[in-house]
C-alpha cells in the first residue's frame, strides 16, 4: 500500500445497485487522508493529480460551491493541504450515468474501416463515462462521429469497447462498429492473441534485463480507488505483464511492456509491486524521488520533469490482432507523445554527463 495518502471510494462500483439511488442531497464519494510527509500543496493541484478524471476547474467549481471539504470545512482553491488533512468529496449526482451524449470532439483516428477503428487517444481523456466524468470522453466523441453512419450509438458502451486505457495513458485502443467485430475481437483478448505493447519509464535500475511479473490483481482491501498485487493469488484476477529494458539512465528505466491479460491498472500495479513505480504515477507512489536523494539540483531536476509531463509516462505503442472480418493479422504502431520525449532525452542527456563524484553523491555514497 502507498503510505503518500489514503484514498477510500465511498460507493462500491463492483456493485451495480450501490450509490445509484436519487438524492438531491450531497453525499460523500471520495475521502482522502494525506499522511505525515505530505508537502503543502494547492488543494486543486493535489486533487487533480489523484482524482480519476478530474479537472482543476471541475474541481475550482466543487471547492467554490462547498461540495470539498478539509476536517470538516469548506476551502478556496488556493487552500494549501498539509499532512493530516482529511479531504472529502461530495457530490449530488449519480456516480453511473448510461445516457451517452454525442459532443464534436477531436479524434486522432489511425486506421477505420466498415468494422473497426484505431484511435490514437491523448493523454487526459477518458475513455468512457462515468461518475465525475460525464461528458469529454472517448465514448462521447465517437458518438459524434459515428453519427454519421448506420450504428446505433446508443450501444456504444457496450458494443464499442474492446477494452480501455487509463485517461492518463497515451496510445492505440481498438473499437469495434458492429456486435459481430466486438465479439470477434472479445473472443482474442480472452484468447490472450492480441499483441499490446507499452513502453513506460519507471524509477529504478532494473536488475534483470527482461523478465515475467505474475502477480494476480484486484483492488485493494481497504482503499477501493486503487488496485494492488496479491503475489500468492489470494485475492483478484491473474495477471501477466513481460517486461523488457530498452534503455537505462542511472535512476530511472525505459521499458517495454507486453500484456499477455489486461486487468485495471495492470502495467502500473505490477510495476509498482516489483519496486519500480512509473515515473510521476501518482496514484503508485511514482511522483515524487525514488532512486536518488533529495540533492536540490538533482530534486530541481526531477519536478522540472514531472513539469514536462504531468502524467505517469506510459504509451500504448503497438496494437495488433486477427482482422474480425478479413482474418487477417494487421498490426498498428504510434509515436511517444512529445512529453515523454522530452523526458526521456532530459534523462539520456542528464545521466550521459555525469561525472562520478555527482552519481556518487546522489546514490547517498
Amino acid at each position: 500500500m502507498d503510505n503518500d495518502i489514503e484514498i477510500e471510494e465511498i460507493w462500491d462500483d463492483d456493485d451495480p445497485d450501490a450509490g445509484h439511488e436519487e438524492t438531491n442531497e450531497p453525499v460523500e464519494r471520495l475521502r482522502i487522508v494525506t499522511d505525515k510527509r505530505q508537502e503543502p500543496l494547492r488543494i486543486d493541484k493535489f486533487l487533480m493529480n489523484r482524482v480519476e478524471g478530474a479537472t482543476r476547474n471541475k474541481i475550482q467549481q466543487a471547492l467554490d460551491e462547498g461540495f470539498i471539504t478539509v476536517n470538516g470545512n469548506a476551502v478556496k482553491p488556493n487552500y494549501k493541504v498539509k499532512a493530516g488533512d482529511e479531504i472529502v468529496v461530495l457530490d449530488t449526482r449519480r456516480p453511473e450515468s448510461t445516457e451517452v451524449i454525442p459532443e464534436e470532439l477531436p479524434l486522432n483516428i489511425a486506421y477505420e474501416d466498415d468494422d473497426i477503428m484505431i484511435i490514437n487517444k491523448p493523454a487526459g481523456m477518458v475513455v468512457h463515462p462515468g461518475c465525475g466524468n460525464y461528458s469529454g470522453t472517448l465514448v462521447n466523441g465517437l458518438a459524434w462521429y459515428l453519427q454519421k453512419e448506420d450504428i446505433d450509438t446508443e450501444d456504444l458502451p457496450r458494443v464499442g469497447l474492446v477494452h480501455r486505457i487509463d485517461k492518463d495513458t497515451t496510445g492505440l485502443i481498438v473499437i469495434a462498429k458492429s456486435e459481430k467485430a466486438m465479439a470477434d475481437l472479445n473472443g482474442q483478448f480472452k484468447k490472450h492473441t492480441v499483441h499490446r505493447r507499452y513502453i513506460a519509464l519507471v524509477w529504478g535500475d532494473l536488475t534483470e534485463d527482461e523478465g515475467t511479473i505474475n502477480a494476480h490483481i484486484g483492488r485493494n482491501l481497504r482503499f477501493r480507488k486503487i488496485m494492488d498485487a496479491f503475489p500468492d493469488g489470494e485475492h483478484g484476477k491473474e495477471a501477466i505483464t513481460h517486461y523488457k529494458v530498452l534503455e537505462r539512465f542511472n535512476y530511472v528505466t525505459l521499458v517495454e511492456l507486453r500484456l499477455e491479460t489486461g486487468r485495471t491498472h495492470q502495467i502500473r500495479v505490477h510495476m509498482k509491486h516489483i519496486g519500480h513505480p512509473l515515473f510521476n504515477d501518482a496514484t503508485y507512489g511514482g511522483d515524487r524521488i525514488v532512486k536518488g536523494t533529495v540533492f536540490n539540483k538533482y530534486k530541481q531536476f526531477v519536478e522540472n520533469c514531472f513539469k514536462i509531463l504531468p502524467r505517469h509516462a506510459l504509451h500504448a505503442k503497438e496494437l495488433g490482432f486477427t482482422h474480425p472480418h478479413t482474418r487477417e493479422w494487421i498490426q498498428f504502431d504510434s509515436e511517444l507523445p512529445d512529453d515523454m520525449m522530452q523526458v526521456i532525452e532530459k534523462w539520456r542527456s542528464y545521466t550521459s554527463g555525469m561525472t562520478p563524484q555527482l552519481k556518487g553523491k546522489l546514490d547517498g555514497e
